[in-house]
């Protein structure tokens, strides 16, 4: 019996113009009722989440999918696109199977759809909210209209281990910036009514705590206290599904010993009944399955136990599929479980509006109109011109003129494939512009621009084919290097300026891509060696997916801009800047440390008993290191912009803050320098006494704001006491009585500070 018929003659189909979020009752109802006419194998069958095929994320591709749909048998596809294959994968679901309940189709849409924005880091490098909620609304009206209708994404996990190569997915180390951002895609994918045509179920990722993995290697244990767990990493979780995401995905790694996917204390003990989440959960790419290598038994015992857990849909691995049916007749689950899974699957279908119109997402003219748009190119531009952090720039090296000649050298001068970034599987690589393609169409005649690819992007044959996968390719040169650098010399030997578009390739950072070295390879800091012996005037654009050590480079260099991946317009976007028609206001997001030894480096460390005296360098039986400074080499929050500015004194306007008022913090900010532009005012607090150690600093506030030359603006923030509360070793959300201390300034090391007291 064909669900849709049936339903009719129950009079519960509903009309187009019915709110499926707003009324829970009738949902409840609709639910119910389609409930109590599925077989349980039908049931089961709304648990399988197969691919499509179009990019996926394992080595497992899903099989004879076609007669599976036909047979109840798959409840959602991913990695499948275009309005006319999904539309006829629908119609196989609608109107071939018993009860016609259509698929949800979802897709890993990371940092755009088609149109690619900057990689997450470099998103939350703008620290610009309103942009990053913009971005998230363009991927969702593109990714729909194309079919789509559930993302993989946000990705919150805090990391403070550039080793792990899935920090270019995350928005960085900090527990508050990570949390207004994933508020802020979350709102950007769903809006204010998933059943509207153009919105995207948000899936927060990866649930919890993937980003602390041991080692910075990919899939790896990790191990922390609830204290640290409840302060510094779940909180970001807590943020996306505050902001009304319905949907969750398990981490790979295990927690206090047993993996996320079949772990029922994160899943339904905090997720579910703590925190009254009410949406659908999914596991990683078969992440069922693998519970196999944790050692939790056969595929047999570890779909139950993932079941029992929590876990609501099974991507990829069919463990529910295959195994659940005789776990039921043993009683290893309980058809309850079943029922409440496919619930919430059936939910988010209903919630997405399917139920009333499966093929709201299969509209071709739609996808012709809405996808790549000029205003989304637009968009894409002025994030990635946002996101660029300039890190140095000596003896005002930046901004270039518009006159001369330039010589663009390096791997990732021409390469347009690599420019997206990482995780940008859906998007339009054939059509994204080099580095040097961008710069000709802004600069035009005006400047001459020469090239050439000066170095391998590292020597290691083996490595840069596994760092240039999906496409990605970069040209490889098999002469001996001295012939490949004395021939880029030459090129920049005639040139007025050189350009070092050096760094990694998008994919020496992402998913499965971790790294023990973190400097430049070799091969690229030896033609950038040759490159600053010309004595020309040198600017390193630096392309990466995570904080690199750059010492030397640091030492070496007049001008550094760390450009990340910034998406389809980065060519142009890169001009903008290097040019001045854009002044750089990005800010890291992450700390880059001095070198590798020094990781995990973070602004929020604790004191510990034995500090280092403020402006020391080494003293004995203290906590440091005998060979190199605590001191990052750029802390988090710092960026350069052509223009300088000035801080007052902190204005408080109280010395203490009662437990039910407000505390008022303001700055005065001037522009000192010859240019407009962009500042990011950080405010951060330290609790000086409490009953747990406590960091030595904490963002709690920020605005970005745009000061002409010249102009001084006041900043004001306002603390209270939620601002100032964290969990307790019984794990209370509490805010204790005392000292404080509030910093604001331009980075988290460079500060003006006020101290105030908390009172009842």
């Amino acid at each position: 019996m064909n669900i849709r018929k049936s339903i009719l003659s129950c009079g519960l189909i509903l009309s187009a113009t019915f709110s499926f979020a707003q009324d829970q009752q009738k949902m409840d109802q609709f639910i119910d009722g389609l409930l109590s006419k599925m077989t349980v194998e039908e049931k089961i069958g709304q648990l399988n989440l197969v691919t499509g095929g179009e990019a996926t994320t394992g080595s497992v591709v899903s099989t004879d999918v076609e007669s599976k749909i036909k047979a109840g048998n798959i409840g959602g596809i991913f990695s499948m696109s275009s309005p006319a294959k999904i539309r006829k994968a629908q119609e196989l679901a609608v109107k071939h199977s018993r009860l016609g309940i259509p698929i949800i189709f979802g897709m890993d849409v990371i940092h755009g759809y088609k149109t690619a924005f900057p990689i997450p880091l470099g998103l939350a490098a703008t620290w610009d909210m309103e942009l990053i909620r913009k971005t998230a609304r363009v991927s969702a009206v593109e990714a729909s209209a194309d079919g789509i209708n559930w993302t993989f994404s946000p990705m919150v996990d805090i990391s403070r281990d550039p080793r792990w190569g899935r920090i270019s997915e995350g928005s960085g180390e900090d527990t508050y910036l990570t949390s207004r951002i994933a508020r802020e895609m979350v709102l950007g994918y769903q809006g204010n009514d998933l059943s509207q045509y153009n919105t995207l179920l948000a899936c927060v990722k990866h649930f919890a705590l993937y980003g602390a993995s041991e080692a910075g290697r990919d899939y790896q244990a990790t191990d922390m206290s609830l204290h640290r767990m409840y302060n510094e990493y779940l909180p970001p979780y807590k943020a996306a599904l505050g902001a009304g995401a319905m949907s969750v995905m398990t981490s790979f790694n295990d927690i206090n010993g047993l993996p996320a996917t079949a772990n029922r204390w994160l899943l339904t003990d905090l997720l579910r009944n703590d925190w009254g989440f009410k949406g659908l959960v999914v596991t990683d790419y078969t992440a069922v399955n693998e519970l196999i290598d944790h050692g939790l038994g056969d595929l047999h015992e570890v779909s139950a136990l993932s079941l029992q857990a929590g876990v609501d849909m099974d991507m990829v691995g069919e463990g529910f599929l295959t195994t659940l049916k005789k776990s039921l007749t043993e009683k290893r689950v309980k058809e309850e479980d079943i029922n409440r899974a496919v619930r919430f699957v059936l939910e988010a279908k209903y919630r997405l509006g399917l139920f009333d119109d499966p093929y709201r997402y299969c509209d071709e003219q739609r996808a012709k109109r809405e996808i790549g748009k000029p205003e989304h190119l637009a968009l894409a531009r002025e994030a990635a011109t946002k996101s660029f952090v300039l890190l140095k720039n000596e003896q005002q090296t930046l901004p270039l003129k518009k006159t001369g000649s330039i010589a663009v050298i390096g791997p990732l001068a021409n390469t347009g494939a690599n420019m997206p970034g990482t995780w940008s599987v859906s998007a339009d690589h054939a059509n994204t512009q080099t580095l040097v393609e961008g710069m000709r169409e802004v600069l035009g005649n005006k400047v001459k621009i020469s090239t050439h690819l000066g170095a391998n992007l590292t020597e290691d044959a083996a490595l840069q084919e596994r760092s240039t996968m999906f496409g990605r390719t970069i040209p490889r040169d098999t002469r001996p290097e001295s012939e490949i650098i004395a021939e880029a010399l030459e090129i920049a030997n005639q040139a007025d300026v050189i350009v070092a578009a050096l760094g990694e390739s998008s994919e020496m950072s992402g998913e499965s891509s971790s790294r023990t070295d973190l400097n430049l390879p070799e091969s690229q800091s030896r033609l950038l060696a040759a490159l600053v012996k010309t004595g020309k005037p040198l600017v390193l654009v630096l392309f990466t997916g995570r904080p690199l050590t750059l010492s030397v480079e640091q030492k070496a260099v007049p001008a550094i801009l760390n450009v990340w991946f910034g998406g389809t317009e980065t060519g142009k976007a890169v001009a903008d800047v290097l040019f001045g028609d854009v002044n750089p206001s990005g800010k890291l997001p992450a700390t880059f440390p001095q070198n590798v030894g020094q990781i995990p480096l973070y602004y929020s460390q604790k004191n510990t008993g034995r500090p280092l005296a403020e402006g020391a360098w080494f003293q004995k039986f203290r906590s440091n290191y005998l060979d190199v400074s605590n001191e990052p080499l750029y802390p988090f929050g710092f960026g350069l912009s052509y223009t300088t500015f000035e801080y007052s004194p902190i204005q408080l306007s109280s010395s203490s803050l009662t437990r039910s008022g407000q505390l008022k913090v303001a700055v005065d900010v001037k522009n000192t320098g010859n240019y407009d532009g962009e500042e990011v005012v950080q405010l951060y607090i330290r609790d000086m006494v409490g009953t747990i150690t406590r960091p030595v600093k904490e963002l709690k506030g920020f605005q970005k704001l745009m000061i002409k030359k010249g102009e001084t603006k006041r900043v004001e923030f306002t603390i209270g006491e939620a601002d100032l509360k964290f969990y307790d070793l019984k794990l209370n959300h509490v805010a204790e009585l005392g000292a404080f201390k509030v910093f604001i300034g331009t980075n988290s090391r460079d500060l003006q500070q006020a101290d105030f007291q908390l009172t009842d």
